[in-house]
């Protein structure tokens, strides 16, 4: 894979531009310096313009620490393998600034879904691989494969859809909600079992392994990930119309065949119309955020 030539065709006018943020020496994107500035652009009004109602009460079965841990373990690996294939972009690739620069836009307005967002250490990184693919861990370990950003020729709004979907899931917390079901279901716990202790199911959060990324989310939880991700993505002044054409450039590709993206999101005209029915619920937030930027 060389990264040269793919930096020529990715590179993409002044939004790639490198950020003045400080960052961090180690690979993958910090927020650091920048929330305090950015912050400031936050809308006067915090409550939320979707409705996606309270996330699931089963998730406090399993440890969110245990979980976040397990994640950035499995991120490290999943980078240092990347890394040792040469397969993982470096730190100047144009697509690499790209994705951090809109992720510097999302981050801020992360919070107020989940409290514990607060402390966690977000990373963006590209990995070089045809799969049209890309994930947020429990704990904000993003990244993006090269397959989706190139097959499906995205724009910066259809990015920050795409990131905005992703960073919902973890901030809602589906796959510990869904580890949760999973676990207390095969051993005949219930909600009640958080008062007794929390036993195989804190075993299962902290030994995760690969299960990470092949849980199943919902129908519920899909939804509420293309909800909260279209509020993200709208306060960090990228167009929310744009959650329609990503999906339409989905089902353009079609969700059969195969693991990644496509095969555990599939796209549908119901999936299009529950967006396009939102879209005017965050347009005034995305109008106050091209005023504000």
């Amino acid at each position: 894979m060389c990264w040269l030539c793919d930096a020529k065709s990715a590179l993409n006018a002044s939004s790639l531009e490198p950020s003045t943020h400080r960052w961090s020496s180690r690979r993958g994107f910090l927020l650091a310096a920048g929330a305090a500035t950015t912050s400031a652009l936050l809308p006067t009004s915090a409550e939320a313009q979707v409705d996606v109602g309270n996330a699931s009460g089963m998730r406090r079965l399993v440890p969110a620490q245990q979980l976040e841990g397990a994640a950035s373990q499995q991120y490290r690996q999943m980078m240092e393998q990347a890394r040792q294939q040469r397969t993982l972009a470096p730190d100047h690739h144009p697509q690499v600034l790209r994705l951090r620069q809109i992720a510097r836009h999302l981050i801020p307005f992360a919070t107020p879904w989940n409290e514990r967002a607060r402390g966690w250490t977000w990373e963006v990184n590209l990995i070089a691989s045809e799969q049209i693919n890309a994930f947020c861990m429990p704990g904000g370990k993003i990244a993006f494969y090269t397959g989706i950003l190139d097959k499906l020729q995205l724009n910066d709004n259809e990015v920050a859809m795409i990131m905005g979907h992703e960073m919902a899931h973890a901030l809602r917390e589906h796959a510990r909600a869904r580890l949760a079901k999973t676990q207390a279901t095969s051993i005949g716990l219930s909600l009640g079992a958080q008062l007794l202790g929390l036993g195989d199911l804190g075993n299962a959060a902290a030994n995760l392994g690969t299960q990470l990324l092949s849980l199943k989310y919902s129908r519920d939880d899909e939804t509420e990930a293309d909800l909260v991700g279209l509020e993200l993505a709208a306060r960090g002044a990228y167009h929310p119309q744009a959650s329609v054409t990503l999906w339409e450039k989905m089902a353009a590709q079609g969700g059969g065949g195969g693991p990644g993206f496509l095969s555990t999101h599939p796209s549908g005209p119901n999936r299009i119309r529950e967006l396009q029915a939102n879209v005017p619920k965050v347009m005034g937030l995305y109008e106050q955020a091209r005023r504000a930027g």
